[in-house]
């Protein structure tokens, strides 16, 4: 037997990426997606809303509390400061890199759209039919919703929201008794009431004609300030955000509820950590904003294009071309669940995983509606993170407690940018008298577990990779096990009490929980790779996840690498391994898909010697994830589950249409297609195998 290489690995720069740096090369990896001749136009327009809106939440949270520790005045945090300052630097250079991307890749799929007879114009463009037409269309939809912000000496703009977009506002006149010879103004685009495209009346060789919103306000800038009459208007876009993390003061006779809100309103008088203004926008009127908003970090300015909040790109308007758009992929009814008299009934026999949106989410929902009107069951208790709008879930939560079962809801109040809507929901279970819990302060919950009491049969549990969402269920690749094995059942049961009794002494011998043992049980599963295949046993890690930025599970993977085990992983997302690095990381190969949905399955596959181990859960292997979060990995015992998830992870490993190779460098790396190999596009495949089984 070989000797085990345990030298310590120590990393730098050279063999780590930093999480944001790695963030930036995956988002990145978007734009070039949206770049692809053979997507269709329509799809490229919303990867490249995805960025943006991507990017937009980036900076409100992470760029944010980089800039915070650089500026921090905390003394000991030299080291630190220093880092934070290049990570912000060097992000600043990468985006404005992929900015000019970004923006002639935009210019060229609207160029493309019309050869399609799909046009988007600007206001100069407009025929006179189209004109009359949006005058009228201003009067009775938009002028009523537009109140501007005169930028005089006394103009708060404190509470400006950073979700908007806004028209900054040059007038210019001859002085007259009572009106300056310049004036700025700040207008908000009602977006959120008239939408962001406005249909037009169709011209010839038009199939369709749009123009933006902020295109139409501009036309009647003249008919705004028509009570301080200028000879000139001209208005650029102008866009700002804020810093999104919160200072959360728990008052014990105010409750967590009502801290949580507090702190969410005053997130919105954040600190300005970017600023986009619109090309050519004088300097006058710049400074007269960044002195208002109490902009004096010159670094976080930057000039855009004519149009700001391209994540509003995702909802341009559609026609039938076909050609223009994905086909449609409708989710498949699971057909061993197809016409079973009760769902509580089949999983008392076998477990079941739902691949959605491969398979239906409906499953999920039917079991829940079953659950609250059954006489079997007793108790429901569930963890909710994220939840969609006038949820089916939430609701069926609602009509058990109303059918007289004990229904326990932990409701995570800090799911970032949800925590308005998580309030609502947890008020709403509230008053149908579902008990609301809101989990354990410090630690966000993030696992995804549900546990249904029965009377005079198995208790049963869910166990989810993603959110119990109907929305995302449609968009992001995720699995669901329903189980009654109660090896699983019974521990799913225990995190309920310890989400409520953290102190008390709470063992999992099968579930994976952190922050109590997950990295440590990680740990032994690679280590036992290495000493397995040091003594000529078949080894090997697969695993497909979101994020890998934890530095101890790089380590490992790196260790495992050196001495031999063959490690295949589909990140999505961050990764901060470098997998080209001489006789360290030769055994390592990184795959990213982006497609048409998001990849957001966690399945972790450990070869153990020829009797492979299999987990799902919703753990990364992330700091937050395995030390600072209550998350659940569970092993999955039922064999064909197995196969399924072998299937699923190989053809993520096979794919050569819409993977990449990711080593570290920040490039985009296309898969080379061998001579004897066909094309494979995995989420197509996927998508036929479960339409055909």
């Amino acid at each position: 037997m070989k000797n085990i290489k345990r030298e310590n690995i120590k990393l730098d720069q050279t063999n780590y990426i930093e999480r944001d740096i790695s963030w930036c090369y995956f988002n990145y990896r978007i734009i070039k997606e949206a770049m692809k001749k053979d997507v269709p136009l329509f799809e490229r327009l919303s990867f490249l809303g995805i960025y943006s809106n991507n990017l937009d939440e980036f900076y409100k949270v992470r760029v944010a509390s980089l800039k915070r520790i650089a500026t921090s005045n905390s003394k000991g945090f030299k080291e630190e400061k220093i880092k934070a300052k290049k990570e912000v630097k060097k992000i600043l250079s990468l985006i404005e890199k992929y900015n000019i991307d970004f923006n002639e890749t935009l210019n060229e799929v609207f160029f493309e759209l019309r050869k399609h007879g799909v046009y988007l114009l600007k206001e100069n463009e407009l025929s006179k039919n189209q004109l009359a037409y949006l005058k009228d269309y201003y009067y009775k939809n938009i002028a009523l919703n537009i109140n501007p912000i005169m930028l005089h000496k006394k103009a708060d703009l404190s509470s400006v929201n950073d979700a908007h977009i806004y028209l900054a506002i040059k007038m210019e006149g001859k002085k007259k008794e009572g009106l300056n010879d310049i004036d700025y103004a700040l207008i908000t685009l009602p977006v959120h009431l008239c939408g962001r495209f406005i249909s037009l009346p169709k011209e010839e060789n038009q199939k369709n004609a749009y123009i933006y919103l902020d295109d139409a306000v501009r036309l009647f800038l003249p008919e705004i300030f028509k009570t301080i009459p200028y000879d000139s208007y001209k208005a650029y876009a102008f866009k700002f955000s804020k810093d999104a993390e919160m200072e959360i003061e728990s008052d014990p006779e105010e409750g967590v509820l009502k801290s949580i809100s507090q702190a969410v309103k005053e997130r919105k008088k954040g600190i300005p950590v970017r600023a986009v203004f619109g090309e050519g926008i004088p300097k006058d009127l710049q400074t007269k904003l960044m002195k208002k908003l109490d902009i004096d970090d010159l670094d976080i300015v930057s000039i855009g294009g004519r149009y700001h909040n391209n994540k509003d790109l995702m909802k341009f308007p559609r026609n039938d071309d076909i050609n223009l758009s994905n086909p449609k992929w409708e989710s498949e009814k699971i057909k061993e669940l197809e016409g079973v008299t009760s769902l509580i009934d089949a999983i008392q026999d076998n477990d079941y995983l739902i691949h959605v949106p491969y398979e239906s989410f409906d499953a999920f929902i039917n079991l829940l509606q079953e659950a609250a009107i059954s006489p079997d069951v007793s108790e429901i208790k569930m963890s909710i993170y994220r939840a969609a709008k006038d949820s089916r879930v939430v609701q069926a939560l609602i009509n058990a407690s109303r059918n007289g079962k004990k229904v326990t809801a932990m409701v995570e109040l800090l799911a970032r940018f949800d925590e308005s809507s998580n309030i609502l929901i947890s008020q709403t279970l509230k008053d149908a008298g579902v008990n609301v819990v809101t989990g354990q302060e410090g630690f966000k919950v993030h696992g995804k577990i549900v546990f249904i009491r029965l009377k005079n049969k198995k208790n049963i549990a869910v166990i989810s990779t993603g959110n119990f969402h109907e929305g995302n269920a449609k968009a992001y690749t995720d699995c669901i096990l329903f189980t009654s094995n109660q090896k699983i059942v019974n521990e799913v049961a225990e995190i309920f009490n310890f989400i409520t009794m953290p102190y008390d002494k709470h063992t999992f011998r099968n579930l994976l929980v952190s922050p109590l043992h997950m990295q440590l049980v990680f740990k032994k599963l690679i280590k036992n790779e290495i000493n397995n295949h040091q003594k000529g046993l078949p080894a090997g890690i697969k695993i497909k996840i979101n994020h890998i930025t934890d530095q101890k599970m790089v380590k490992l993977l790196y260790e495992a690498s050196k001495n031999g085990v063959k490690i295949d992983l589909l990140v999505r997302g961050n990764c901060s391994i470098v997998s080209n690095i001489k006789n360290i990381t030769n055994n390592i190969k990184v795959h990213a898909i982006i497609d048409r949905y998001l990849e957001h399955s966690r399945i972790f596959i450990f070869e153990n010697a020829g009797n492979p181990l299999y987990f799902i859960g919703s753990a990364d292997w992330m700091p937050r994830n395995l030390y600072n979060r209550i998350e659940v990995v569970t092993p999955i015992y039922d064999e064909k589950i197995k196969k399924e998830l072998s299937m699923i992870v190989d053809f993520g490993l096979k794919d050569n249409q819409k993977a990449c190779l990711v080593t570290g460098d920040g490039n985009y790396h296309p898969i080379e297609l061998k001579e004897e190999e066909i094309q494979f596009r995995s989420q197509e495949e996927l998508f036929k195998y479960y339409k055909n089984n």
